[in-house]
């Protein structure tokens, strides 16, 4: 069969959750071939858990300068592992970053270029959100091979242990004057909750939290579930909580398995970073309120009132179980 390239998403020390639904998706292509960029010594700490997530070939792409530089590194790591395998396909997250990696490589290779996936057959026909979460379309690249970028949280990553194969990757010397150097890391505090785009829970505020003390309701029950906290666009614009817990158009596309919203009216722009969530729960005062519409389960109730009750029902079934 093939090589499915997919580009691995990590720390340095750990994968993230992402790469392991990209490497099942995978392999409904052909086989699962990882890409590792990082410093020297990366990809032999990661080869392990990618092999047993099915991964048959791990390919270094290393070097002194490849986290010293955003994106151009991974699109010339790929670049070379695609030249080197002719795979069937090149998967990524679609992240911001992965976003601007496949869109780079698409069109150094002249290739087909799908964005934001939740779905893909053995055919290569892949399912899409579009056009702001307005639009659920089906298409297939029809000139090269397809270059995909698959929302977080689509798929469930499953484990399928492999013997993985080790290649290396020469990368070229980054040119500084083409290239974005980082120039500075600043450590944002993560706390014990899971990170935003790979939690199977999410609970978000919006507007209706009326305040940054108001979100204190909303971290009780995220923790209540063990899940990770989110804001609407609204909320994070009003200063109620940090921009990088924002999920919508222009902050996170999140696809867990629970998306709880507290006080979101639901605004196409963010509905366009949550809707492919499995099962939707809203509480609004508002019976009107959009998001009412597109929820699985919908609350018409004050949510300094309903949610204290979720967690601590929540809790107390913890507690007893």
């Amino acid at each position: 069969m093939p090589d499915v390239l997919v580009l691995v998403d990590h720390d340095g020390e750990h994968v993230h959750k992402s790469t392991y639904e990209l490497l099942a998706v995978a392999r409904w292509l052909g086989d699962p071939a990882a890409v590792v960029v990082g410093s020297p010594g990366t990809a032999a700490r990661l080869k392990d858990p990618l092999a047993r997530h099915g991964a048959t070939c791990v390919y270094s792409a290393e070097s002194a300068e490849a986290d010293e530089f955003l994106v151009t590194p991974a699109v010339d790591a790929l670049e070379l592992a695609v030249r080197e395998a002719s795979p069937a396909a090149v998967l990524v997250s679609a992240t911001t970053d992965g976003k601007e990696v496949a869109g780079r490589l698409a069109a150094r290779l002249d290739a087909g270029l799908l964005i934001d996936a939740v779905d893909l057959d053995s055919s290569g026909e892949v399912t899409q959100i579009v056009f702001g979460g307005s639009c659920t379309v089906r298409s297939q690249v029809t000139h090269g091979f397809p270059v995909i970028a698959v929302r977080p949280g689509s798929v469930e990553p499953e484990e399928h242990p492999v013997e993985a194969a080790e290649r290396e990757l020469a990368l070229p010397p980054v040119d500084p004057a083409a290239s974005a150097r980082i120039t500075a890391r600043r450590l944002a505090l993560a706390g014990d909750r899971p990170e935003l785009t790979e939690a199977s829970v999410v609970v978000s505020g919006g507007r209706g939290v009326a305040g940054a003390d108001g979100f204190k309701v909303v971290e009780e029950l995220a923790d209540a579930l063990g899940g990770a906290v989110g804001a609407s666009r609204a909320a994070v614009d009003a200063g109620y909580y940090p921009h990088r817990f924002q999920v919508g158009q222009t902050g996170a596309s999140v696809s867990p398995q629970l998306y709880i919203a507290l006080g979101i009216s639901g605004a196409i722009q963010h509905l366009a970073g949550m809707q492919t969530s499995k099962t939707i729960v809203a509480v609004n005062k508002d019976p009107e309120a959009p998001i009412l519409a597109l929820a699985d389960y919908g609350v018409v109730g004050d949510l300094f009132a309903v949610a204290p009750q979720l967690a601590e029902e929540v809790t107390a079934r913890r507690l007893g179980s």
